[in-house]
């Protein structure tokens, strides 16, 4: 059923295989909240993989949630307490906000918080809606010359940024980025901008390492059915050198094996894509060899980073988005993800403005 326009249409999973389109009440924000009319929401593919499965890991979808975690809007109202923003301003929403102020919070490293409220994890609701409301802390102030696509944006490059920053990628790095979907893509832009001479992408998908050419990545390598050892060594090649840091975005068994195969010696291999619980690797390789292995969990302290990068035009994400859908369309723009067209398919959820 098409929802009247004044109401708050969400997005919401209600089991695995079951997304549907409801009609929410408008939330009242809280003292140091705001209310946002929402503006562009990207899809990721954790909200296709809880509307596929119901589930990621432990965090499983027990009762309807609203999905929805890369976005931006327009502050329509402020609690009594927010003084930084105002009714018009545009903001990109941070989708993790501490509930506490724990051990983590007081170090800088707030992602780690195991409290943490975070958009479209169970229990969590998201932001792919009409209307939300959110803490203004995490709201950030968008330049008038940073749209609001490239605001939604900042949530995935914000991985980029975190992945980098955990690798150590510096001036004259050669990296290795395993994977070219949405998170391969904002870590080659990323690398690039902070100082990586040389950046290789693998991936299966041709058509997605052109779009890794396009942002900048300086060699790509189709993988079809190397092994790990062979894929490596085609690595090496392309660069003239083992690279120094890796950046494995698949999640996938193979790719992480490669991963440590291709890192030169004494060099990191940073693991962003999440597959299985159990994978199988050649750990002592990695270790005989002083290879660094570093997880991430999300992002910490990057929206200004991200906010600041744009307005000065260093980075260039438009070419990112592939596919728009207005809300209405949400399961077409859910399937369409979910079918791997595209890089970045974006909804718009403001149906007087559906402006990038």
């Amino acid at each position: 059923a098409m929802a009247a326009s004044g109401q708050n249409v969400a997005v919401v999973v209600h089991r695995a295989g079951d997304l549907r389109l409801e009609n929410r009440p408008i939330p009242e924000p809280g003292p140091n909240e705001v209310l946002l009319r929402m503006h562009s929401v990207g899809i990721c593919g954790s909200d296709v993989h809880y509307w596929q499965h119901g589930r990621i890991g432990d965090f499983v979808v027990k009762e309807p949630m609203v999905l929805g975690h890369e976005a931006s809007g327009t502050v329509v109202k402020v609690g009594s307490g927010v003084t930084h923003l105002k009714p018009g301003d545009r903001v990109a929403i941070e989708p993790g906000v501490p509930r506490e102020v724990d051990e983590f919070c007081k170090t800088g490293r707030y992602n780690l918080s195991p409290t943490i409220f975070f958009c479209a994890t169970p229990p969590d609701d998201g932001n792919l809606c009409r209307y939300y409301k959110h803490s203004a802390s995490y709201c950030y102030k968008l330049p008038d010359n940073v749209t609001f696509e490239e605001g939604a944006l900042i949530e995935p490059l914000s991985v980029g940024i975190h992945a980098c920053k955990r690798a150590g990628v510096t001036l004259g790095s050669k990296v290795f980025v395993s994977g070219s979907g949405p998170i391969g893509l904002v870590n080659v832009i990323v690398a690039k901008m902070m100082g990586a001479a040389s950046v290789v992408v693998t991936d299966i998908s041709a058509s997605r390492l052109q779009k890794a050419k396009e942002v900048g990545a300086d060699f790509t390598v189709q993988v079809k059915n190397e092994t790990p050892q062979e894929v490596a060594s085609k690595v090496e090649s392309v660069l003239g050198c083992m690279p120094e840091i890796t950046v494995e975005c698949t999640g996938v068994q193979a790719c992480i094996q490669a991963g440590i195969y291709a890192t030169r010696s004494g060099g990191t291999l940073v693991l962003v894509g999440l597959g299985p619980e159990m994978v199988t690797v050649p750990i002592v390789n990695a270790a005989v060899r002083e290879v660094d292995i570093r997880g991430i969990f999300r992002y910490c302290n990057t929206w200004p980073v991200a906010i600041a990068l744009l307005a000065s035009k260093r980075i260039n994400i438009k070419p990112l988005v592939t596919h728009r859908f207005p809300l209405e369309k949400a399961l077409e723009a859910f399937e369409t993800t979910k079918r791997g067209e595209g890089v970045k398919v974006m909804l718009k959820c403001d149906p007087t403005d559906q402006s990038p």
